[in-house]
């Protein structure tokens, strides 16, 4: 398991594989185990790349300035990859996009699984959930917040607990809690990704949502689709927000042949 260490800490990732390689980002709420269920069968036929970002999983917190984008370069370069095929779920989709943006001519192909947008108007249902985990974590109560956004991400608002896939919850809950642990860190020292267009992303692109998902979600996939040049738009019909734990089986039948490109 190669591991990235600079002067502000490190980064955990794991390789399995061998072909053009290709990079998973995590979701916000999650850490590289989140692709458990897809990366056996990518890396039949690619270097498969899964890494924690800084304050999630088994990468430690940040203790100063720092870029989700530069570390992405960083581990790339330590490496050795060149160019690569870029998959991210969430807030992973949004690192995947400034990293595209910004070092476009280290990116093969680009997919997002609904990732958030900067400055999006945000629905009541979304303030709300924003300030019953605000809430929970300024009372100290993690449990609290853990299931806040256990019910938001993971059972998403169209179905209830008995719809989830048996084990999922358990498979999610202690990597959130890191998450959430150090939400506060990593804001106070992330410096934030690139405001340039996303219209001007010209490598192939593949934009994912789930129907159960938050509507702001299915709405922003729909905007992220329409805004890229020659962006393909997938709806996955049995998920909420976190795509790869809801429905692996779909999402690599999307994922194989537009990897293959």
């Amino acid at each position: 398991m190669p591991l990235l260490s600079d002067h502000l800490g490190h980064l955990f990732c794991t390789v399995t594989g061998e072909g053009p390689p290709v990079v998973l980002v995590h979701a916000g709420v999650a850490d590289h185990r989140m692709w458990d269920a897809v990366a056996p069968a990518l890396a039949e036929r690619h270097t498969v790349v899964r890494y924690d970002l800084r304050g999630f999983g088994q990468s430690p917190p940040p203790t100063g300035p720092f870029s989700e984008t530069d570390d992405l370069l960083r581990l790339l370069d330590h490496l050795g990859h060149d160019r690569v095929r870029i998959v991210g779920a969430s807030w992973g989709g949004r690192v995947a996009a400034d990293f595209t943006l910004t070092h476009p001519d280290r990116v093969h192909s680009l997919t997002m699984l609904a990732p958030p947008w900067r400055g999006y108007d945000w629905s009541a249902e979304m303030v709300a959930y924003d300030e019953a985990e605000t809430a929970a974590l300024a009372a100290g109560d993690l449990d609290a917040a853990v299931a806040v956004n256990m019910d938001m991400w993971l059972r998403g608002p169209s179905r209830g607990w008995e719809d989830v896939a048996p084990g999922l919850a358990d498979r999610l809950r202690d990597p959130m809690r890191i998450a959430l642990t150090h939400q506060e860190t990593v804001g106070q020292h992330s410096e934030g990704g690139t405001d340039r267009d996303v219209a001007t992303i010209t490598v192939p692109t593949l934009v994912g949502f789930g129907r159960l998902d938050v509507a702001d979600f299915q709405d922003i996939a729909r905007r992220y689709a329409a805004e890229i040049p020659g962006a393909a738009l997938v709806e996955f019909p049995a998920a909420a927000h976190l795509i790869p734990l809801d429905a692996p089986t779909e999402l690599l039948a999307a994922l194989v042949p537009f990897l293959a490109r």
